[in-house]
């Protein structure tokens, strides 16, 4: 599926709403609601009345990592953003060129061999591409110290051209991140998680609403152009496998916050469509052929359309209530990217 559109860059969210004036918090961003080709104008905080007991949020709560670190290759500057951990403890990993505003633009990641020096004395080293379908991230194996030191000391979050300023990791993290024993993490944020607040969960779960935690450790988002996900660490845990198949058998609607989550819970359906515990890698791609089997809404940031976030959106909602949902965000002056507007995706009301 594509889209013919193009975002003003006024639309890009530059700070966190809650840096927008006097007496907001995360959950003022507005939502824009789908049912079909059906669109309404809500805001975020109103959340509860469309949902109703019995409900299931499927929440991510992978911990968002200070994933970009400065570094030298030779006598140029780079930054390296630390993707994904893999299981031999070679980290996916991305180079970017410094532009001299704060942010990155792409370079060429190799060739293999090539050295990278970071802070503390750590080294890196390229070692192959990620995949054969280009060469924009590589494992790479890190010598000198561990990776989540290493970050934890001299990272800050990954960010993009169209923010305003560097912001604390903190605002990086959604209500329901918890750090991973490991140390691993995503490189960038679950971001349709981050709206939520303690008291807003907190009304939701006086209301009926149920939560089902799952984890999908995210990699950088900066894709190239039609370029497919790749294999993400993820786990469904044995109690919210249970608690996703108690709602879809009470008459629940199963609502995915994010398309990390999407993707967890779809990749943990078995043969007779039930969800069952499972941990560990998914490269799973959902398109409308594939379809969903278990995910009845989506809640989800305003983000680019690429391909592949267009064809789970299809999935799950279908083409038209996609179109008309991007045409009412940008007649609607909705805000793009991590910090701004989301999108609800919810069944068409039948009569």
């Amino acid at each position: 599926m594509t889209l013919a559109v193009r975002v003003p860059e006024e639309l890009s969210a530059r700070v966190p709403v809650e840096q927008r004036g006097p007496g907001l918090e995360r959950d003022a961003v507005r939502m824009l609601v789908s049912r079909g080709a059906e669109v309404a104008h809500h805001t975020f905080r109103e959340l509860p009345l469309l949902l109703r007991a019995g409900d299931l949020l499927v929440v991510n709560t992978s911990a968002t990592l200070a994933a970009a670190v400065d570094g030298w290759t030779g006598h140029t500057r780079v930054v390296v953003h630390f993707s994904t951990r893999g299981d031999d403890g070679r980290w996916a990993v991305e180079l970017r060129e410094p532009d001299g505003r704060g942010t990155t633009r792409t370079r060429a990641g190799g060739p293999a061999g090539r050295e990278v020096c970071l802070p503390g004395g750590v080294g890196l080293v390229l070692e192959d591409p990620l995949s054969g379908r280009g060469e924009r991230l590589w494992w790479a194996r890190v010598s000198g110290a561990g990776v989540p030191g290493l970050l934890r000391e001299y990272g800050r979050p990954v960010r993009y051209a169209y923010t305003e300023r560097d912001q604390p990791l903190s605002a990086y993290q959604t209500v329901f991140a918890l750090p991973s024993a490991d140390g691993t993490g995503s490189a960038e944020m679950p971001s349709a998680a981050r709206p939520f607040t303690a008291r807003l969960v907190a009304e939701l779960v006086s209301r009926g609403v149920l939560f089902a935690p799952v984890t999908l450790h995210t990699g950088v988002a900066s894709a190239e152009a039609h370029e497919p996900p790749y294999p993400e660490r993820f786990a469904v845990p044995e109690a919210s496998a249970r608690l996703i198949e108690a709602a879809r058998a009470g008459g629940g609607r199963v609502v995915a916050v994010g398309t990390t989550a999407v993707r967890a819970v779809e990749s943990a359906v078995g043969a007779d469509g039930a969800v069952r515990a499972r941990a560990g890698w998914t490269d799973l791609v959902v398109t409308p052929e594939r379809g969903v089997r278990v995910v009845d809404g989506l809640l989800t940031g305003l983000h680019e359309p690429e391909a592949s976030h267009l064809l789970m959106l299809e999935a799950v909602a279908g083409r038209v209530a996609v179109e008309r949902g991007y045409e009412a965000a940008l007649q609607g002056r909705y805000l793009w990217h991590e910090f701004g507007d989301v999108h609800l995706v919810l069944p068409r009301v039948r009569p």
